[in-house]
């Protein structure tokens, strides 16, 4: 009952509740008045009675049937389609609100206008290192990957002379960050879904408020519906008053929009401009087992010393400028020069988000390039499998072609409903020749995809429409770098303590598959 309670007058409980409270009142203010005005001009026109309501209705169903068109000719995914066009036709007016107000995740016109400025201002300390032709010479068949990323997103800059590192574990990742956070002399830049009050971002505030005694610049990020029930409101005052330069990203507030849809889902570090690091760990105890919700809690992480922190530099500081509502000049966080780290491979940072701030989904196309040009292996974690039928066609002909493409998912949830549309995806893939583990200590929440031994990719990007649609999110692509040596054996350990899925385990009932394909086809609407 407590912890109902809890919930129940929880600050994102008491503003959801708001939000749909007002939205279903506007919305049958509006139907009323229709229906107010039906019955008046009725009564005042009793012999204009039937025409009146034949016109009333008129006006409903071409409301219902541009909405149905709209969807149809809307640039989005086809299944995407699916789910809206049923939400309007069955449920009439109603269903038409909520597509208006629920189905878009377009940035305002301000904001893109901002974006794009701040996009034009960064663009000089993005240019490119290697042309196209060295890459070819350097990356050999993973070129072509590399490029179309950069097409997508100009910043996306490869680099060489950056030193990796791979942390499979919070508990790895924390002590390291602590280490870095304190040697930091110039400044320290944090951005991040979640933190949460406890002992890791405690630990991580108190070396941050000694950082600002000594003068260095400290700002942070984090994300407003991702800390909610885990800091106050007004928590970034507190921060300010600490001396560190705070922004909530997007405030939920109780107002009907679409700007809920787009959250800022990256987890980024810089200090110095010289040690960067980026992965799936936020600052919460249960990253670090220090508390165990879901059994015990695997998430990873990449380090970068070197060139390629610039793109991880770049992509906080315009998200930083967008919400402060400012464009200062980037020069004085870019070092001029940086070391020079012998025997290791390339790197190449990257961030997606919603449309048209990134003029395609640039995250499912790198993850979907990888399956498409591997010839060995492609093994992948995610915390969840709420795949397109673009992803699932990619996982399934790579396979085909003989390729071991192994995924890794939870075998304890943190979410059920989440879980439930992870596991009914199961079924097609497994006959379809893909390997699915269940991570039986607890909950993976790392992101990552390895292959052939050559490429990697580790960052903040699951495999569900959120991530690939909604979300500002970042990664980084590795080739031939020696975290993805560490990123391999971290497989191969994680392999062994997680559950092979069988056809058996993915049937389970008629009824939970008739259930989980029911709830497939309305997936793409969360």
């Amino acid at each position: 009952m407590k912890r109902y309670l809890k919930i129940f007058f929880s600050r994102f409980f008491i503003v959801a509740l708001t939000i749909i409270l007002t939205f279903v009142f506007n919305v049958l203010v509006v139907i009323g008045a229709a229906y107010i005005a039906e019955y008046l001009l009725a009564a005042y026109f009793p012999a204009a009675s039937p025409y009146v309501h034949f016109c009333f209705s008129a006006v409903q169903w071409i409301v219902v049937i541009v909405a149905a068109l709209s969807v149809v000719n809307r640039d989005m995914l086809p299944e995407t389609k699916i789910p809206w066009i049923l939400c309007v036709v069955v449920l009439n007016v109603f269903g038409v609100a909520i597509y208006v107000v629920f189905s878009y995740n377009r940035p305002s016109k301000k904001q893109r206008k901002a974006y794009a400025l701040l996009n034009e201002r960064s663009r000089p300390f993005a240019r490119r290192i290697f042309s196209k032709e060295q890459l070819a010479e350097q990356m050999k068949d993973w070129a072509p990957l590399s490029e179309e990323l950069f097409r997508g997103n100009r910043n996306a800059i490869v680099h060489a002379n950056t030193k990796t590192e791979y942390f499979p574990t919070g508990e790895a990742f924390f002590g390291r960050l602590l280490e870095d956070l304190m040697g930091a002399k110039e400044y320290i830049f944090l951005e991040y879904f979640i933190l949460a009050r406890g002992k890791m971002w405690y630990s991580v505030l108190d070396v941050l408020k000694e950082k600002v005694k000594e003068g260095v610049e400290v700002r942070v990020i984090y994300d407003d519906i991702g800390c909610m029930g885990k800091l106050r409101a007004g928590y970034y005052k507190e921060l300010r008053k600490a001396g560190i330069a705070c922004v909530k990203f997007n405030p939920f507030v109780p107002i009907i929009t679409n700007l809920h849809n787009n959250r800022d889902h990256r987890k980024i570090v810089v200090v110095d401009g010289k040690i960067g690091y980026t992965g799936g760990i936020n600052l919460a105890d249960e990253y670090i087992n220090e508390v165990q919700p879901f059994g015990r809690w695997k998430d990873t992480a990449v380090r970068l010393e070197g060139e390629g922190v610039r793109g991880l530099i770049l992509m906080f500081l315009r998200l930083y400028n967008l919400r402060a509502k400012e464009s200062e000049d980037f020069t004085p966080y870019l070092p001029e020069t940086y070391e020079v780290f012998e025997g290791e491979g390339l790197v190449q940072p990257y961030g997606d988000g919603p449309r048209p701030l990134y003029g395609r989904h640039l995250a499912e196309d790198v993850y979907i390039g990888i399956l498409s040009q591997a010839k060995k292996y492609v093994w992948i974690m995610s915390p969840y499998l709420i795949i397109d039928y673009r992803m699932r066609a990619a996982m399934l002909s790579a396979s085909a072609r003989g390729v071991d493409v192994r995924i890794i998912t939870p075998h304890i949830p943190d979410k059920k409903v989440p879980f439930a549309l992870t596991r009914s995806n199961y079924l097609a893939l497994i006959r379809g020749g893909v390997k699915i583990y269940e991570y039986t200590p607890g909950f993976i929440h790392a992101k990552s995809f390895l292959a052939d031994d050559e490429i990697a990719v580790v960052g903040t990007i699951n495999l569900d429409y959120r991530s690939l649609l909604h979300h500002f999110e970042d990664a980084v692509l590795m080739y031939k770098t020696k975290a993805n040596e560490a990123l391999k054996a971290d497989y191969e350990e994680t392999f062994a303590i997680s559950q092979l899925q069988t056809e058996e385990d993915a049937k389970r009932s008629v009824v939970w598959r008739g259930i989980c394909e029911l709830a497939k086809v309305f997936a793409p609407m969360f």
